[in-house]
């Protein structure tokens, strides 16, 4: 701000001259005209040619006094001299204009500038005769005026602006003030520390950046502790796989007989094919909370995602006899099509498929439907199976991460109606469990369905695609 002020100071000088100069020059052209008017007066016609006939009194007004020297001449219209300076110059358009206008101009006379005024008289009885008549007077009141205007201007300027200047620094000091604290205290935090900043002290300015900070806050600390809690799940899960390999190494080192290596072998094989599914569940949950929103979109065939997950699942319901099947159109209408990322949505299928199989015992059925509303355009996900279902009190729990139901007599991570749950979250679907086949005892099964929004308009956007 002291910038500007510095540099617009001598702006100021610069239009406060040209201001000065306008109104000094004023009141003594004023006077320049009045002169001009009176000597008008001593322009006469003797014999038919014009002459001037200057009386004493007349010589006082132009008599020059200790600042300024006063010049005239009078001349024809052919320019024949009469009377006056002979050098005095001719106006730059020497031509004959309305008689009696006067005109003003500024020019040089022995070179000194002056002001002149000039107009040109008529005389004789039918105005026959044009004389010139000019005046002029050198700058020196006109400079002095000028100059005391811009001192008595100027000067309260030069005791204002260093007040102005101290002010401004001040206020600008009293005004900072704030954020120099909140800056202090953002200094002084420790690095853990993801609390929102306090709004209560801070300039109303800059309340709106405070709550965009905070806002940032909020979302890191949720950040963090997704990922600490990825972390410490993952570690937890990964936990018991890991010395169950280790136990049954240090088994197979000891085993004396051919047969009882091939035991602990098979079990390294069922440990590490648990431990690897594990893993692979616990990078798409994290994939589908830290990054779902971050991937790109396009439009997405739920149907066609839903065949493509069935055929990679087929060899596990295979060896487990299970009747894997799928149910829907052929083609879903382009108009139909979800906007989302094929990579989590074929995540949020692979794993209602999976828990399917995993929890169907053999012989048994998984059937994969998707669903179209004709009028709406919404698709509806539908995974049905012959498991032993999930109480209804329980039906909350299964969507945290790795929440089991009791009794289930299963091995799983408790991780696959988290990442559906997850994912259905990016595009606002809903998640909804239900029996297959109620009043069957422990074979009611489970329903999953998840039912999605109607596509937006052509302009529009899925929120969280």
């Amino acid at each position: 701000m002291l910038t500007p002020l510095l540099l617009l100071w001598p702006l100021s000088l610069a239009l406060t001259w040209f201001v000065a100069q306008g109104i000094a020059n004023k009141p003594f052209d004023r006077a320049l005209e009045f002169n001009l008017q009176a000597l008008t007066q001593f322009v006469v016609l003797r014999s038919g040619q014009p002459q001037f006939n200057l009386t004493p009194q007349a010589r006082d007004l132009l008599r020059a006094d200790d600042t300024d020297q006063v010049f005239y001449v009078v001349r024809k219209a052919d320019g024949q001299f009469i009377s006056g300076d002979p050098e005095f110059p001719a106006p730059p358009n020497y031509v004959l204009p309305d008689a009696g206008h006067v005109r003003l101009r500024d020019d040089q006379i022995r070179g000194e500038e002056v002001r002149v005024a000039y107009t040109w008289i008529a005389r004789g009885e039918r105005d026959e005769q044009l004389v010139l008549l000019q005046v002029a007077e050198t700058l020196g009141k006109r400079s002095r005026l000028a100059t005391e205007i811009i001192k008595g201007v100027m000067v309260p300027q030069f005791v204002t602006l260093p007040l102005a200047v101290l002010l401004v620094w001040m206020a600008l000091v009293r005004g900072i003030r704030p954020l120099n604290e909140l800056e202090q205290r953002i200094r002084a935090r420790k690095p853990d520390d993801l609390s929102p900043l306090e709004q209560e002290l801070i300039p109303q300015e800059v309340t709106p950046l405070v709550g965009s900070i905070n806002d940032l806050l909020e979302r890191l600390a949720v950040s963090l502790t997704t990922q600490r809690r990825f972390l410490a799940d993952a570690a937890h899960q990964l936990r018991t796989p890991l010395a169950g390999l280790r136990m049954q190494a240090d088994m197979a080192l000891r085993a004396q007989d051919a047969e009882e290596v091939r035991r602990c072998l098979q079990q390294i094989t069922r440990s590490s094919v648990r431990a690897t599914h594990t893993v692979n569940q616990l990078l798409s949950l994290a994939r589908a909370e830290t990054t779902g929103r971050a991937l790109p979109s396009e439009p997405v065939d739920l149907g066609d995602l839903a065949t493509e997950v069935i055929a990679d699942s087929f060899p596990l319901a295979q060896d487990k006899r299970i009747d894997l099947g799928y149910e829907g159109p052929d083609r879903i209408p382009e108009a139909c099509l979800l906007d989302g990322n094929p990579t989590l949505l074929q995540e949020l299928v692979r794993n209602l498929v999976d828990n399917a199989i995993h929890y169907t015992p053999a012989g048994g059925v998984v059937t994969v439907r998707v669903r179209l509303d004709g009028e709406s355009g919404a698709q509806q996900l539908e995974v049905e199976d012959d498991g032993p279902g999930i109480p209804e009190s329980e039906r909350e729990l299964v969507f945290q991460p790795f929440y089991r139901v009791l009794g289930s007599n299963v091995d799983g991570s408790g991780l696959g109606l988290a990442i559906v749950s997850e994912v259905a979250q990016q595009y606002r679907a809903t998640v909804e469990l239900a029996d297959a086949h109620p009043g069957q005892g422990t074979r009611r099964g489970l329903r999953v369905t998840v039912s999605f929004p109607p596509r937006p308009a052509p302009d529009g956007a899925w929120p969280g695609a």
